[in-house]
């Protein structure tokens, strides 16, 4: 990539093809490396959670059935309440990703697709 800078694009050219190599030049920045480790802090630690959570209920459904049949009111017991919960964590896994990735992810993406078919 060269440092001077190239001419405004007017709002009907369509964007620059980027070369591989300046994909991969864009790939080893310190931008895109910020942009890489806080999706991975935020990802990876709520993928385990929310493995281990899972796992957690198939061996108590598996291993712990008298737990799991304990009832907490009228027909609902603790599998029910834990299965229900289980699909109440993934929407709010769902709803707290998107919240962070419009607030944090998406800004860099954006900034860093902006300058690569700028040509920059």
């Amino acid at each position: 990539m060269t440092e001077a800078a190239s001419p405004p694009r007017s709002a009907g050219t369509p964007p620059a093809s980027p070369t591989a190599e300046e994909f991969a030049h864009v790939q080893q920045s310190a931008e895109f490396a910020e942009l890489r480790s806080s999706y991975r802090s935020f990802a990876f630690p709520l993928t385990v959670a929310f493995i281990a959570w899972y796992l957690l209920y198939v061996l108590l459904s598996n291993y712990a059935g008298d737990f799991m049949g304990t009832k907490l009111f009228g027909n609902v017991n603790v599998a029910l309440a834990l299965g229900l919960g289980q699909f109440a964590t993934t929407f709010l896994i769902a709803w707290w990703y998107s919240r962070h990735a419009n607030a944090k992810l998406d800004p860099k993406a954006a900034a860093i697709k902006a300058r690569m078919e700028a040509g920059e």
